[in-house]
């Protein structure tokens, strides 16, 4: 029953609202998935930087993190508070450095890493996440975005999507997968480390590792039409863009609207009719089996 949003910008005039956009996207999908929310999205990059997205626990001395960091790179550490996470900033030369100075916090939780990738999740409404991380005032280039109805686990933030496995890449997904735990197995022998049971963490997680043996984002997409069993959609975040990948039987529901100014894509019509230009867009539903991929130039 999850609700999963998409959204890629081809004018850029339209980048500062890229972020209320996705918000009204993610409203009328709270119906599908009420319990809770989360959304990537893709902005501008300071050359050179990494950027680090953790969740904070409540009452937590930032200024204390802040000042190891500073320490153990030698330099201060940019940051942005949003809700219970923060987004630092960091030279990329010294990405090893914080992640090490990091694991010694261990209440503190690294949601995601890239250069343009900044991810935000929570439990609650979709509308009470997007307004507590401030979703509507972002901008980028692109962003997906996910509201979830527990099926298969707790209601927890660490259960909410996106799931990201790589620098600049996450995954949101509406369905179920049947053999996610042997999948596990076999990407826990090749190094990989997961933090829930969630099988969309496992999906994500293979994408990775496919990219990792030297594939491209295409190959890997197809491997999982061979090697992910169960009923699916994904949308698939990367730092040029998005993609669309549903199983074979395609039941679950999926709609792309795309104009000369935007592509959107939703589980449902009713995420996209506020979308600009959106009367006149070309609408249709994504074929089974078939990789679709949007990407900026």
């Amino acid at each position: 029953m999850c609700g999963i949003a998409g959204l890629f910008l081809k004018d850029a005039k339209l980048e500062p609202d890229l972020g209320s956009m996705l918000a009204g996207m993610l409203s009328p999908l709270s119906d599908r998935g009420p319990d809770s929310a989360g959304f990537a999205v893709y902005g501008a990059e300071t050359p050179g930087y990494v950027k680090f997205t953790l969740r904070l626990p409540s009452a937590f001395d930032i200024d204390r993190l802040l000042k190891v960091l500073y320490e153990r790179l030698g330099a201060p550490v940019a940051q942005r508070l949003h809700g219970t996470h923060v987004v630092l900033s960091v030279p990329a030369e010294r990405a090893l450095l914080t992640r090490q100075a990091l694991a010694a916090f261990e209440e503190v939780a690294i949601v995601g890493t890239g250069r343009r990738m900044e991810i935000f999740k929570e439990v609650g409404r979709p509308d009470d996440v997007s307004h507590q991380f401030g979703l509507g005032a972002m901008s980028g280039t692109h962003a997906i975005g996910h509201t979830r109805m527990a099926t298969e686990s707790a209601v927890t933030t660490n259960g909410a999507h996106p799931f990201t496995t790589g620098d600049d890449q996450c995954l949101v997904h509406n369905g179920s997968l049947s053999n996610h735990f042997a999948v596990r197995r076999e990407l826990i022998k090749k190094g990989l480390s997961f933090q829930t049971e969630n099988d969309t963490e496992v999906a994500a997680g293979f994408i990775t590792a496919k990219l990792h043996d030297g594939g491209s984002l295409q190959q890997a997409m197809e491997a999982c039409l061979d090697s992910l069993d169960g009923f699916y959609t994904f949308v698939i975040g990367t730092e040029a863009g998005f993609g669309v990948l549903r199983d074979p039987i395609a039941c679950k529901p999926a709609v792309v609207a795309e104009t000369d100014r935007l592509v959107a894509f939703g589980t449902e019509y009713r995420a996209l009719v506020d979308l600009p230009g959106i009367a006149s867009a070309k609408v249709w539903e994504p074929a089974p089996a078939t990789v679709y991929r949007w990407e900026l130039h």
